[in-house]
């Protein structure tokens, strides 16, 4: 079985890390994975979207620097960086949903697009800074909705605002990783994530925080686009492959570069099926039913990744499979609703995944 090796060198231990995003879902499962190992965080992002949020269950604001504010923000944020004066930095601020960037294209390109600069531009004027890795998505390929996953060398070219911000976002960090940071003395890299689940996710628009409403609600789940593929992976898998990326390149350059990060191929199913498996460790009361929305904004129906540059580079390969991964979902879910100690959860569900040999 595949090991980090960040764990064994316990490398994180210490390292001064900023983390744009922080208060988001992704944001706030990485600060405890790096405060558990711990790292000096910084984190720097808009308040918590959402309400609840996982940022304020997670009860990390005490034991890292918490700066709110606008990715946009250029002034802000380079005083922020002055003062942590990172080491590694991981850029996680986004607008992240698709259906939301067709209502606010705009905002979405000066969040996407410029806020990648500003952190670009901070991280050059940062001598501190060795390692940066901007966390993209799956769908900034030209998706022609075929069998075969994308490869990090095809076509970027997202098809709704969204996902072409993210397109513009990859191509501004290749030319400043070719142009600026030619040098070699900071390494770039991005990370194209497929789609993530797991508990404390509570956005618009996403299939399991709308399954796991209904249950609070004691309702049918209403599936939008059963028939729609996805690579789904729980939020643990590319957390921890943005670790050992960040890691690696910071000790050898050469590993910085283009990375897809998904599931194995019997991962990627249909909404329909993630529904089903919800439902079943769920329990016999929860139930699903297709809500296809025929006038709805353009989203892909099938969208797959090769993730074997990933998997030869670094000998890594996925720990958690669909069903591993949606039990541990509904798991966190149930205890969030029930009232428990969610820190906790979060710890054994970490403990647990890195743990596994």
């Amino acid at each position: 079985m595949f090991e980090f090796d960040f764990l064994k060198r316990k490398f994180y231990k210490n390292k001064k890390v900023l983390i744009t995003g922080h208060t988001g879902f992704k944001g706030s499962w990485f600060c405890r994975i790096l405060l558990n190992l711990g790292a000096n965080v910084t984190g720097y992002s808009l308040q918590p979207l959402t309400q609840p949020d996982l940022f304020s269950l997670a009860d990390v604001e005490s034991k890292m620097r918490s700066v709110i504010g606008d990715i946009c923000d250029l002034q802000q944020l380079q005083r922020v960086f002055a003062e942590a004066q990172p080491e590694i930095v991981f850029h996680l601020a986004a607008q992240p949903i698709v259906r939301e960037s067709y209502k606010d294209p705009r905002y979405t390109y000066e969040t996407n697009v410029m806020g990648t600069v500003n952190v670009l531009e901070c991280v050059r004027q940062t001598p501190s800074v060795k390692s940066f890795l901007n966390v993209t998505t799956d769908k900034v390929y030209l998706n022609r909705e075929r069998a075969e996953g994308y490869r990090e060398d095809e076509p970027l070219d997202g098809f709704d605002p969204y996902s072409n911000s993210k397109s513009c976002s990859e191509l501004v960090t290749h030319c400043y990783k070719k142009s600026i940071f030619a040098d070699g003395k900071t390494a770039i890299s991005t990370a194209r994530a497929g789609n993530v689940i797991g508990g404390g996710d509570f956005a618009k628009d996403r299939i399991i925080p709308d399954c796991v409403r209904a249950m609070q609600a004691g309702e049918t789940i209403k599936v939008r686009n059963p028939h729609s593929i996805r690579p789904y992976q729980h939020v643990l898998e590319p957390l921890a492959v943005y670790l050992m990326i960040a890691a690696w390149q910071f000790d050898k350059g050469c590993y910085a570069g283009y990375y897809n990060v998904g599931p194995d191929n019997c991962d990627c199913i249909t909404t329909g099926e993630l529904a089903e498996l919800f439902c079943k460790h769920w329990g016999s009361e929860a139930r699903w039913e297709s809500k296809e929305e025929f006038n709805a904004p353009h989203e892909a129906n099938f969208l797959k990744l090769d993730c074997s540059l990933l998997k030869k580079t670094f000998g890594w390969q996925p720990r958690w499979h669909i069903e591993e991964a949606i039990q541990k979902t509904c798991a966190f879910s149930k205890v969030w609703l029930q009232g428990g100690n969610i820190p906790a959860e979060m710890d054994k569900e970490i403990d647990e995944f890195f743990g596994e040999t």
